[in-house]
């Protein structure tokens, strides 16, 4: 049997799995969640670690706490594998049904410190890759100048944001939004609450300004946002462009 299904087939893991899917969290959170102890709690992390299928990183708001978050692409990865191994019949990647029409245009809030890179990179490609279908939005707890490395690595993927203002997240404290998204683990210790209660997320990403990598560190943050958001787009059964292109 390929080691996926073993894994995948533990209840533990999967309710970790099913929680980790909505938002990256903390070890605290998850014990909290499940309720159970946390050794248990930290033992079935550590096997899905090892697989690759969830991954972790140090908490920029307290460095004692780390994020653990759901690398759904390797999960798919080594399913289609196990798929494959049993039968070619069973090799996934079928188009998935979209209904025609969306009750109304979903709405979205990314938040980061500066509103200079993460959350308007991730306000950029949302819209892009849904071609308009939801309305995203993007602010900052302290907002400074935008980046010039985001609006160099957007460019490069044909997306001018060179013309975007850097906004406080106080301005849509009125605002009623469908999900709320933190990308920055300090923004998120100090998130205020929104009308309407919107479906909170936490994405936690390192600052690619703070990196000593330069330049390489944004396209790093660039294509985990647009995996990210390209998987929650497939949640909301919303075509990306790649797909309404496709299907032209």
């Amino acid at each position: 049997m390929p080691e996926v299904l073993r894994l995948l087939g533990d209840p533990q893991r999967w309710r970790l799995l099913e929680e980790l899917a909505k938002s990256d969290l903390k070890v605290g959170e998850l014990v909290e969640r499940l309720g159970k102890p946390q050794n248990l709690i930290s033992y079935h992390l550590a096997e899905l670690r090892r697989s690759g299928i969830v991954s972790s990183r140090r908490s920029s708001a307290d460095g004692r706490d780390s994020y653990y978050r759901f690398d759904v692409g390797r999960c798919a990865e080594l399913l289609c594998a196990a798929g494959v191994a049993l039968t070619p019949a069973l090799r996934l990647g079928a188009e998935r049904e979209r209904p025609s029409r969306m009750p109304r245009q979903p709405s979205v809030l990314f938040l980061c410190t500066g509103n200079s890179a993460r959350s308007q990179m991730a306000e950029a490609l949302l819209r892009h890759l849904s071609a308009g279908a939801v309305r995203a939005r993007s602010a900052g707890s302290q907002p400074k100048p935008l980046h010039a490395h985001a609006v160099r690595v957007l460019a490069e993927r044909g997306i001018d944001i060179s013309e975007h203002k850097t906004k406080h997240l106080d301005r849509f404290a009125r605002t009623r939004f469908d999900r709320v998204v933190t990308l920055c683990d300090k923004v998120r210790e100090i998130c205020p609450e929104f009308p309407g209660a919107p479906i909170a997320t936490h994405w936690s990403m390192a600052d690619p300004a703070a990196s000593e990598a330069g330049y390489s560190a944004f396209v790093q943050i660039a294509d985990e946002l647009e995996t990210r958001l390209t998987l929650w787009l497939a949640e909301l059964s919303v075509p990306t462009t790649k797909e309404l292109r496709n299907a032209s």
